[in-house]
């Protein structure tokens, strides 16, 4: 069995800014961490959540972005710290959520750092947004990471795939799946177009249409800081769309304790079997313990344990 962790939404801690990095959209989202999001996202909570991710040492790691805030150069390198003692680039699969490019910034200076991370096996670190959808095979798995990340106007946090990424995408996922590997895909926003307005994937329905014509086995997100299921329709019936809480959560917020999900894949019959464990955090910081588990096969779900 081939097991993958899921973590999403860190919002690592946002370091101290001079008001000449603050201007335009920056302003009102370092103000919103100071006067409430700080007390929502705990480094102490994170911590927990990465020692239980090494504890049950899986396979791979997939990271569905917003590793940051505002986007302020030294968040980028404070983030790339994290990310190294989180795991190397060969076990932990980044792409980029829209805090990640809260505004436009230099590939090099941003999302740059993280390069090794994101770029598909065999290239060398990514170099700008177009490496977009990446591919890493790891055993029986194919992780294609996609970029729904672009900076937006203040008050909005809606992402963007674009035309020209989802049909990328859509060859991928065909070629994939005539090698007969599990397809999980990593974005961060929600491919549902039930989503808020202000929140959503605005290309939500094009990705869904992609999706009915090649498939794939799962689609991994996160961006709304809780666990959650959806499905959207494939071509050999339902795909699970599964939200994961965010891993930095405070036990007292209204997301809930910090969560990561634990996904165990293998191969039954012509098909796969994927068994999501939720892992939350313990009301006293010491580790996680399992908090529900949801079993996909074929497209379908089979059990939920509470």
């Amino acid at each position: 069995m081939f097991t993958l962790a899921h973590l999403s939404d860190p919002h690592l801690p946002m370091p101290r800014a001079r008001i000449v990095d603050l201007l335009g959209k920056r302003a009102t989202g370092y103000a919103n961490w100071w006067r409430s999001r700080v007390e929502l996202h705990r480094p102490e909570a994170l911590a927990g959540i990465v020692a239980d991710i090494k504890a049950e040492n899986p396979d791979h790691i997939a990271l569905t972005g917003d590793l940051v805030n505002v986007s302020l150069p030294e968040e980028f390198e404070r983030a790339s710290q994290w990310l190294t003692g989180l795991g190397p680039p060969d076990r932990v699969t980044l792409v980029p959520g829209n805090h990640d490019v809260y505004v436009a910034t230099k590939w090099g200076q941003g999302l740059g750092r993280w390069g090794a991370y994101i770029a598909s096996d065999g290239a060398p670190p990514s170099t700008g947004f177009e490496v977009f959808p990446t591919v890493r095979r790891r055993g029986p798995v194919a992780l294609v990471g996609l970029n729904s990340g672009v900076p937006k106007p203040p008050f909005f946090a809606t992402g963007t795939l674009g035309a020209a990424q989802i049909a990328a995408a859509e060859k991928v996922l065909a070629e994939l799946g005539r090698e007969g590997l599990c397809r999980v895909v990593l974005i961060h926003h929600p491919p549902l177009t039930t989503e808020k307005h202000f929140k959503r994937l605005t290309d939500a329905a094009a990705f869904q249409a992609m999706i009915r014509r090649v498939g794939c086995e799962i689609v991994l997100h996160g961006h709304n800081h809780r666990s959650e299921v959806a499905r959207i329709a494939g071509p050999r019936g339902s795909v699970p769309v599964v939200g994961v809480t965010s891993a930095s959560a405070a036990a007292g917020s209204k997301y809930g304790r910090a969560r990561y999900h634990l996904i165990g894949i293998e191969r039954q019959d012509a098909g796969w079997r994927l068994g999501v464990q939720i892992r939350a955090l313990k009301a006293d910081g010491t580790g996680c313990e399992p908090d529900g588990r949801i079993v996909f096969e074929s497209g379908e779900p089979l059990a939920q344990a509470a």
